[in-house]
């Protein structure tokens, strides 16, 4: 039985991830929480999983009420309770659901402590690839990812020998706004652009969805995960989010996995380290899997994409500035400070804003971090 911390249990992914703990409590035991500003869900959780021994939520102030009401319930908070969630509570495996930048710490102490690290935190390799990546080769603890892309491209690597492999094809939905062409995007509320046509998520991931940065950032992933060349990495446009990416093979055929839109399968691939029963489908045309929509994808339409991949390619602190200012530009926009389209606005003009700094320590990611969000909201915000 694994010993099990669960970062962003009150999330979207966490919620679907506490459905698979619960369903095999012989595989799994829940240990640890972290739930953020959602104190409301702790009382649920800990009644549906007794054996939680800890805690971390995002405000001193919630700390001393959850002590008095659970006394041997350990509680942290803040992102210094994260490290400490995971250094002080006996876990074999460590599930990374947060969103945004306060995922990448965590994601490096679990591994520093050689534990399992089951990934939905996108930024931990966005900003912190290269040091995720030498961790791993030095033989800290254990990645497996839990976004269903990347999910489906390790499941078919498994199933084929690399060096017959051309390309890795990341499919997306486009988004809310995939019809709508650029100049049709100006006057576009967040209202409207929370509304995903084929997938239910949180709001952060949902914008992302629209603009592609999402998009732009699983390429990175998929560079780091895989060890893939980027430019050997593609995005093709796919409405019905059932082909959930493919591999395009030297002979020409390829292998993809299918199914529903639904994250259950992904979050227990990751659980069960890949030992899970799974069919990998190979074909000889894109449409022989089945009556699906595909479509080349637009750098011009999605110039977010470009601008993620541009940012990887300075090997620095690009990728923080992205994350940063994209973080900052989704959270005014949801605000209804900014509009739609700022968004990419905001990323190119924080990119031009800061001089990249090579083979950047931790120390000056965070720095870049936090510097990038206040120019932002200095430049952008509704006190600027």
């Amino acid at each position: 039985m694994k010993k099990v911390i669960l970062l962003g249990a009150s999330g979207n992914i966490g919620g679907q991830s506490l459905d698979i703990l619960d369903g095999d409590r012989k595989s799994f035991d829940l240990v640890g929480i972290s739930v953020g500003l959602q104190v409301e869900k702790i009382e649920p959780i800990l009644t549906r999983f007794p054996s939680i021994k800890a805690v971390c939520v995002e405000e001193q102030e919630d700390v001393s009420s959850l002590e008095k009401a659970h006394p041997s319930l350990k509680v942290y908070w803040g992102e210094e309770g994260l490290v400490a969630l995971i250094e002080e509570t006996e876990s074999d495996l460590v599930e990374n659901a947060l969103v945004g930048f306060v995922g990448l710490v965590p994601s490096l102490t679990a591994l520093r402590a050689k534990k399992i690290l089951c990934l939905a935190n996108k930024e931990s390799l966005v900003v912190g690839g290269v040091m995720v990546e030498r961790l791993l080769k030095e033989g800290n603890g254990q990645l497996y990812p839990i976004d269903s892309e990347h999910v489906a491209l390790a499941k078919c690597l498994s199933k084929v020998q690399r060096e017959d492999v051309a390309k890795l094809i990341i499919t997306a939905s486009g988004g809310a706004f995939r019809k709508l062409s650029r100049s049709e995007l100006t006057e576009v509320t967040p209202e409207m652009a929370l509304h995903h046509p084929t997938w239910t998520m949180g709001s952060k991931i949902t914008i992302d969805s629209d603009t592609m940065m999402n998009k732009g950032f699983e390429v990175i992933e998929a560079h780091y995960l895989f060890d893939w060349p980027v430019e050997d990495i593609e995005i093709l446009l796919h409405d019905e989010s059932e082909v959930h990416s493919l591999l395009l093979m030297k002979d020409g055929t390829f292998y993809a996995d299918v199914g529903k839109p639904d994250m259950h399968g992904p979050i227990a691939y990751a659980l069960y380290e890949g030992q899970v029963p799974f069919v990998v489908c190979h074909e000889k045309g894109l449409h022989d899997f089945g009556p699906y929509t595909f479509k080349a994808f637009d750098p011009i339409r999605y110039p977010a994409v470009p601008m993620c991949l541009e940012a990887l390619a300075q090997r620095g602190v690009e990728t923080t500035v992205l994350n940063a200012a994209n973080e900052e530009a989704v959270r005014l926009f949801l605000a209804g400070d900014v509009r739609f389209l700022d968004i990419e606005k905001i990323c190119s003009a924080a990119l031009k804003n800061f001089p990249n700094i090579l083979r950047p320590t931790l120390r000056e990611i965070r720095s870049t971090d936090a510097l990038t969000r206040l120019y932002v909201e200095r430049k952008f915000g509704k006190g600027r």
